[in-house]
């Protein structure tokens, strides 16, 4: 009988270790995803807010040049540009995990390439900006 004791303890040792490994291991998995997700929410974050900021700056530059000249587009540039406005101002910023994001950028995106190409301006938005003469460093 004093056998069985000795492999029971034994056995209950190997559990409690692997429960503990695991319990460690899960909570500093746990602490690394959230500061993991935090840094590519913080990179995402900026990079949308950024992209959504060139798009206000062109609707203000464009919508500015029409109220000094209010032929200065067609209707049908007016009525994009008008669109390209609402589209922006319902992003939902505070609400990032809203299903709607992607539509809204991906129409906001069509409409400024539609208004580009209509004016016949190579306009383009290139992302987030990059130093210059650091494109083939590495950096």
């Amino acid at each position: 009988m004093m056998e069985e004791d000795i492999f029971d303890s034994s056995l209950n040792l190997e559990d409690t270790h692997y429960k503990q490994g695991y319990s460690d291991g899960y909570a500093d998995g746990l602490a690394s995803g959230i500061e993991g997700g935090r840094e590519v929410g913080l990179k995402t974050g900026f990079e949308v807010g950024f992209e959504l900021g060139f798009y206000r700056g062109c609707i203000d530059a464009w919508i500015s040049a029409s109220r000094l000249d209010p032929t200065c587009f067609s209707p049908r540039v007016q009525k994009n540009m008008v669109q390209m406005d609402e589209l922006v101002r319902k992003y939902p910023i505070s609400t990032p995990e809203n299903e709607c994001v992607t539509d809204i950028m991906e129409s906001l995106r069509m409409k400024f390439r539609a208004i580009c190409a209509t004016l016949n301006v190579k306009l383009e938005y290139e992302g987030y900006p990059r130093a210059s003469g650091f494109e083939n460093t590495g950096f």
